[in-house]
């Protein structure tokens, strides 16, 4: 962009370069495989394995075929390791097949160190450049990511993916993530080029009590000033970045409740900025739940923020004009990523859209344009579009 425009985008790039093997199987088998990997790690902390505590471990362990035998990655129907650091968790008889005879010896958490980690697959390396073409295509100063691994993930792939018109010097040589509380290494992060240098961060990763985090990711700030020459020169600029609570494995009340009070959240640190004199804010993420859900309501109908879908003119990236959605086959129930604009940044806001040439869209990847690149759905950059806003500076 020029000097005198700024472009903003949000991308749920579903990992760069690894996701856990349970993600890449069908609904019902993953959620279960994650909900018994976070049940089984939450009962690991507790200070005294009662009789009830240790027959629930054994259950989980059970169910993630870790009974028998710690995991070998090897073993495609196998999700998960059970790692031991120090003491012993579980007696194993020999010569027990099916794994009955097993017992937990470990009283609580003193007696023994370790965890169960979720096994990784490598993505395949055509979707992975898929990711970073949709990247160099949408070209944007400052990109919001959902879901890398890491920084030095991040930064390798950028460094090595994203380069500059020269090809010499990454394109975006600011690179940030902050660890969440997601153990699966989900994080969300920054991206921006060399005229929008990091300036400050915020984490609210411990935002609530110890045991019940309000986030199930972060909600970093990151803090960017605007560059010289602009009407705004000096003034600052804040990017929320989000990944709330996912309706995977099924949206129970607990999930809208818990997304809800994401919401909230996310509400309350924005009119603090407000309240504090920070005119220019943008929200941007996966929020997991359409406009009209009541979990996000605090969010969408309890700010002046403006989704950027309201800009005009809006390419939504879909010939038929049918598909508002960001997510999967783009229905208005994949209308679950945002990019907000706070009153100031609407009023300057020249054109936005979805970018969807990442995504498969439908059974045999016809419901709209996606790069040549991707000839089966497994080469596609990810299930998420990328959105974009550009906003007039002079």
């Amino acid at each position: 962009m020029t000097g005198q425009t700024i472009r903003i985008a949000a991308y749920n790039v579903e990992n760069l370069f690894s996701r856990p093997r349970a993600m890449n199987r069908p609904e019902p088998v993953a959620a279960a495989v994650l909900a018994a990997h976070a049940r089984v790690n939450e009962l690991f902390e507790k200070d005294v394995y009662t009789p009830e505590v240790k027959a629930e471990i054994l259950q989980l362990l059970a169910e993630l075929k870790l009974l028998k035998d710690d995991g070998d990655a090897t073993r495609t129907g196998t999700f998960a390791l059970l790692r031991r650091i120090r003491g012993r968790l579980l007696k194993r008889p020999q010569g027990d097949p099916t794994g009955a005879g097993v017992t937990v010896v470990a009283n609580g958490r003193e007696d023994w160190t370790g965890w169960v980690e979720l096994i990784t697959d490598r993505i395949d390396e055509r979707a992975i450049s898929n990711t970073a073409r949709v990247i160099e295509e949408v070209g944007a100063d400052i990109v919001g990511i959902v879901e890398a691994e890491d920084r030095i993930t991040l930064a390798r792939f950028t460094d090595s993916l994203l380069l500059d018109a020269d090809g010499a010097l990454p394109r975006y040589p600011h690179v940030m993530v902050i660890d969440g509380n997601d153990p699966r290494g989900i994080d969300v992060g920054i991206l921006s080029t060399g005229v929008y240098p990091l300036q400050r961060m915020r984490s609210h990763l411990d935002d609530g009590p110890f045991g019940d985090r309000v986030f199930s990711r972060d909600c970093p700030e990151y803090w960017f000033a605007f560059p010289s020459g602009t009407a705004l020169e000096g003034e600052m600029l804040v990017v929320l970045v989000n990944h709330l609570k996912s309706k995977f494995g099924g949206n129970d009340p607990s999930s809208i409740a818990r997304r809800r009070r994401q919401a909230e959240r996310v509400a309350e640190i924005y009119r603090g900025m407000r309240a504090g004199g920070v005119d220019h804010v943008v929200v941007l993420g996966d929020f997991n739940d359409t406009p009209d859900s009541a979990a996000l309501q605090p969010l969408l109908g309890g700010t002046d923020l403006v989704d950027v879908a309201a800009v005009r003119p809006f390419d939504d990236g879909d010939p038929t004009g049918e598909r508002p959605g960001t997510f999967g086959n783009g229905t208005a129930s994949g209308k679950i990523d945002y990019l907000l604009l706070s009153p100031s940044l609407f009023a300057r806001a020249t054109g936005g859209g979805i970018f969807r040439k990442g995504v498969w869209g439908g059974v045999h990847g016809t419901l709209f344009p996606h790069f040549d690149t991707i000839e089966k759905e497994q080469q596609a950059a990810s299930d998420h579009a990328a959105l974009w806003v550009d906003l007039d500076l002079g």
